[in-house]
């Protein structure tokens, strides 16, 4: 019964479209109009609006970490934090309120790994940063990443944040598909585009 209100709690929190709210309240109008129709951080930087991407990042990237965090302080079950976690991912990637089309859970996900298995999280964020200064391309970042998370979970954390971690990179690697067609097209938009 734990692991199930930890789940539907997760998921609550997880499916609150930061992006689309913030945009919104900026008068931007819907994101899912603008760009790549994302309601992630990159998307909303293609409002031109560096500060509103910042916080749609740090409020996706914040959803995932207090799942993890106030789960783990309700409920006993060590693997209730994990479980809320996934369930926050799932809830941004389909968000009921938004006909199931959500964003594509990298800042969710690297919240939840960074509440779960902190140094592992530190060591993904590296990893981004470390592809976005060489590519210039968010979705290369990201996947470069979310794929390394599950072997940095394992080494700087333990089995079940390894798990964690694999769970998390299926569906947001599954959601990158276009992304992945495009790199290997070379058509790939770079950080900052407006396409």
């Amino acid at each position: 019964m734990s692991l199930l209100l930890a789940a539907l709690a997760g998921a609550l929190l997880g499916s609150i479209p930061f992006g689309l709210v913030l945009t919104r309240a900026a008068g931007l109008g819907d994101i899912r109009q603008i760009g790549s129709g994302n309601i992630g951080a990159t998307n909303v930087l293609r409002t031109g609006s560096k500060a509103l991407a910042a916080a749609t990042l740090i409020l996706d990237a914040g959803k995932g970490a207090v799942a993890v965090l106030v789960a783990g302080a309700i409920w006993s079950d060590p693997w209730a934090g994990p479980v809320a976690g996934f369930a926050a991912l799932l809830g941004h990637l389909f968000p009921p309120w938004l006909g199931f089309k959500g964003g594509k859970g990298v800042a969710t996900g690297l919240g939840v790994l960074l509440a779960a298995a902190p140094w592992a999280g530190l060591a993904a964020c590296g990893v981004w940063l470390a592809a976005a200064a060489i590519t210039r391309i968010s979705s290369a970042s990201a996947l470069t990443a979310i794929a390394a998370s599950p072997l940095l979970a394992l080494a700087l954390a333990d089995g079940r944040a390894a798990w964690l971690a694999l769970a998390m990179a299926l569906p947001i690697l599954w959601r990158h598909e276009a992304n992945i067609r495009r790199l290997l097209a070379g058509t790939e938009p770079r950080i900052g585009s407006r396409r």
